[in-house]
């Protein structure tokens, strides 16, 4: 088990994170709820509030470099479920935020390239392609034809559209 050593620049992170957020993390009683809706918390290295406690303690780096961070959606379910109104999606979207600007070790580089490719999808054409962001990730993570059978399904229901849409 890790030894946890709070120093001066403890609080610096929690107050950085909290800026960037909105939220405060004094509010958080670590009551679990937050990570018992989570509907990803089975596959994320530490749960919602842990990650919270890390931030108060001032584990920054260890929070930037987590899976953690990169594993949630931002369905918002946390902070749902929060009976103190901390918002715990946008903290995670904080973290994702300041581990990309302090260049960090991103700990899912494919979420990471996924999100990349929504966001220039939508720049390019006023809204999502979905042909266009599958293949610049599969290209990205050198995986063309593991879910070939699925994209030809998909194509066959009309679910994905061979030009871009039109905004």
């Amino acid at each position: 088990m890790d030894k946890i050593v709070i120093n001066e620049t403890s609080g610096e992170f929690s107050k950085q994170v909290e800026k960037l957020s909105h939220a405060n993390l004094s509010r958080c009683l670590h009551c679990l709820a937050c990570s018992g809706g989570c509907p990803f918390a089975e596959d994320m290295e530490y749960l919602p509030n842990t990650i919270i406690r890390m931030i108060q303690f001032g584990l920054k780096e260890k929070v930037l470099k987590s899976s953690t961070i990169w594993l949630c959606v931002g369905c918002n379910t946390c902070s749902m479920e929060c009976p103190n109104a901390v918002d715990m999606a946008a903290i995670m979207d904080s973290l994702r935020q300041m581990a990309i600007s302090e260049h960090s070790l991103i700990a899912e580089p494919g979420i990471l390239s996924f999100h990349n490719a929504v966001v220039d999808s939508i720049f390019r054409h006023g809204r999502t392609h979905k042909l266009e962001i599958m293949m610049k990730y599969k290209f990205s993570q050198k995986d063309l034809f593991s879910d070939m059978d699925l994209g030809l399904k998909m194509l066959a229901k009309k679910k994905l559209d061979l030009p871009p849409p039109t905004a």
